[in-house]
C-alpha cells in the first residue's frame, strides 16, 4: 500500500474495507461512495490596494437526504482532494449519529491570519453570494457551519449576507449553523465538538471487556490524555474532560510547540497563559519541545492521545512510537489508513474521527431545527416541570417531616434551559451511536474494529434511504 495516500483515498479505503461487510449490490455502493457534486469557485476580493482572486470550493458528497450539511474551513492547505473528503465524512457521520442530512463541505484557500476583519468579511460575504448565485446554501438546499479558521462571526456574516438576498425566506436562519445565540444560534454550540469527544471517549472506557484488553481499568476517571491542537475543539475537550471526567492532562501540543507534564497539567490555567503570552512555551513542564519538534508530543506515554489539530499527523513515519493505548481522533482523519494497520495490530483502541467529532454536526442540528420552528428550547416545558418538582418537594416534606433546603430546593426544583437540553440530547446521541457501533462489531468477528463498524453502520442505513427512494430495489 501507498505511503502517498491523499485524505479522501483514505476515506476511500475505509469505505471499501467496511463494504466488504455490508453484502450490498456494487452499483449502490459506489452511489453511496462517489461525491454527486464538486465545485470550484473562483472570485475577485479587493484587499487594500490590489485585487486578489480567491480559490474556493464546495462539494456536496451524497443526496441521500436534503439538505445537505458541512463546515466552512479556511485554511491555505484546502484543496478539492480536502473537501471531497471531508464531505464524504460528514455523510458517514450524519448517518452515523442519525442526523437527516447529505453530507457536504466548503473550503476557502486562505489563511485567516493574513486578513483583517474587515477583510475577512469582504472573502466571506463574496463567498457566500457564489453560493447563492449556484444554489448552494439554504435551508432546505445545503446548510453550511464552522469549521476549521471559521467560527460564529463568519456564520454570522453567511446569515446576513443571505437574508440579503432572501429577506421574504420565512425560514432563512437555517440557511447556517453556528451563529452566534444573540443572532438565532443555539447555547452550546461553540463547545459541541469538544464536548461530544468527551462524551465518546467516557463511553468507550466504560466497557470493562475492551478496557482490560489494554490494561486499563473501565471509565474515564483517572486516565491520562495527551492532546495535540488546543482550537476550539482541543480546548473544550480537555476542559470537560478534567473538570467532568476527572481525565489527568498530561500533554498539550500547538503550533508554537508542546508541553508534557506527567504529573498533570491544569487546562485552565494554561488557557490563560497562552492566552497573555500568545504561546504554550514557558508554561511549567516537565518536557517542553519547540516548533520544530512539536509532533514529538504525539509519541509521548499516555492512556488517551487526542489528535485534535489537522489530518494525517500519524502516519508510517512516527506509527511505531506511538505510545497511547487509546486514540480519540478529535480532528477530521488524523491517522492515514496505512498507520491504521500498524496501530491496530498493536492493540491499540481507535475511536475514529467519523463518529467522535460528530458532536458538532449534532448541535448543529438543533440549531437548524430550532430555527425551522421558530422557538427556543425549553420555552414551552421549563417553568411546567419547575412547578411540578417543586409540588414533589412539598409533597415529599409533608410526608417525611424534613424540610428541604435552599441550596437542595434550587437543584432539584430546576427546570431545564436551553444548554441542559442541548447537552441531554448530544450526550444522548453520543452514547447510542457508540453502543451501535460498538454492536455491529461484536456481532460480527470478521469486523476488526469501530472504524470499520462505523462505516458498516453508515453505509447500511444510507442504503436503506436509497431503497426507500426505489432507486435500488
Amino acid at each position: 500500500m501507498s505511503n502517498n495516500f491523499s485524505f479522501f483515498d483514505s476515506v476511500n479505503v475505509y469505505f471499501d474495507r467496511a463494504a466488504e461487510h455490508t453484502g450490498l449490490p456494487e452499483g449502490l455502493l459506489q452511489q453511496i461512495k462517489v461525491c454527486n457534486a464538486v465545485f470550484q469557485i473562483n472570485f475577485p476580493v479587493k484587499i487594500k490596494d490590489e485585487v486578489k482572486v480567491i480559490e474556493a470550493y464546495r462539494v456536496q458528497h451524497s443526496h441521500h437526504r436534503t439538505p445537505t450539511k458541512g463546515g466552512i474551513r479556511y485554511s491555505n492547505h484546502v484543496s478539492q482532494d480536502e473537501v471531497m473528503a471531508l464531505a464524504a465524512l460528514m455523510t458517514y457521520k450524519c448517518a452515523i449519529v442519525d442526523v437527516p442530512y447529505g453530507g457536504a463541505k466548503g473550503g476557502v484557500k486562505i489563511s485567516p491570519w493574513d486578513y483583517s476583519e474587515e477583510e475577512l468579511e469582504k472573502i466571506t460575504r463574496r463567498y457566500t453570494t457564489e453560493l447563492i448565485k449556484r444554489n448552494l446554501i439554504g435551508p432546505a438546499i445545503d446548510v453550511p457551519a464552522p469549521d476549521y479558521g471559521t467560527g460564529p462571526r463568519e456564520m454570522a456574516w453567511i446569515y446576513d449576507t443571505y437574508r440579503t438576498f432572501k429577506g421574504d425566506e420565512l425560514d432563512a436562519a437555517g440557511c447556517v449553523t453556528g451563529k452566534p445565540v444573540n443572532q438565532q444560534g443555539i447555547r452550546g454550540r461553540t463547545e459541541a465538538t469538544g464536548r461530544g469527544v468527551f462524551y465518546g471517549i467516557r463511553e468507550a472506557c466504560s466497557f470493562e471487556e475492551d478496557m482490560s484488553k489494554i490494561g486499563l481499568t473501565p471509565g474515564a476517571a483517572g486516565k491520562t490524555m495527551i492532546i495535540q491542537g488546543m482550537g476550539n475543539v482541543g480546548s473544550f475537550t480537555g476542559m470537560i474532560s478534567q473538570d467532568e471526567g476527572n481525565i489527568k492532562i498530561i500533554g498539550v501540543g500547538e503550533a508554537e510547540g508542546a508541553i508534557y507534564h506527567p504529573d498533570g497539567i491544569d487546562i485552565h490555567a494554561l488557557l490563560a497563559f497562552r492566552k497573555n503570552n500568545g504561546t504554550i512555551i514557558g508554561f511549567p513542564a516537565q518536557k517542553t519541545f519547540e516548533k520544530k519538534d512539536r509532533e514529538l508530543i504525539l509519541e509521548q506515554p499516555c492512556d488517551i492521545l487526542v489528535p485534535a489539530a489537522l489530518e494525517s499527523v500519524i502516519t508510517i513515519d512516527n506509527v511505531d512510537r506511538i505510545q497511547a493505548k487509546i486514540i480519540a481522533e478529535a480532528a477530521n482523519g488524523p491517522i492515514t489508513a496505512p498507520a491504521q494497520e500498524k496501530l491496530l495490530a498493536k492493540g491499540i483502541i481507535i475511536i475514529p474521527d467519523v463518529y467522535l467529532n460528530a458532536g458538532g454536526v449534532t448541535v448543529s442540528y438543533f440549531e437548524w431545527l430550532k430555527n425551522l420552528s421558530h422557538m427556543r428550547f425549553g420555552r414551552m416545558e421549563k417553568r411546567f416541570n419547575q412547578n411540578q418538582l417543586t409540588q414533589v418537594i412539598h409533597l415529599v416534606e409533608e410526608l417525611t417531616g424534613r424540610n428541604v433546603n435552599e441550596r437542595e430546593f434550587a437543584l432539584i426544583a430546576r427546570g431545564a434551559d436551553e444548554i441542559d437540553l442541548v447537552r441531554s440530547g448530544l450526550e444522548e446521541t453520543m452514547i447510542n451511536a457508540y453502543r451501535e457501533i460498538r454492536e455491529v462489531m461484536v456481532n460480527n468477528p470478521a469486523i476488526p474494529d469501530l472504524r470499520t463498524a462505523a462505516f458498516v453502520n453508515a453505509i447500511n442505513k444510507i442504503s436503506s434511504d436509497y431503497n426507500s427512494l426505489g432507486i435500488f430495489p
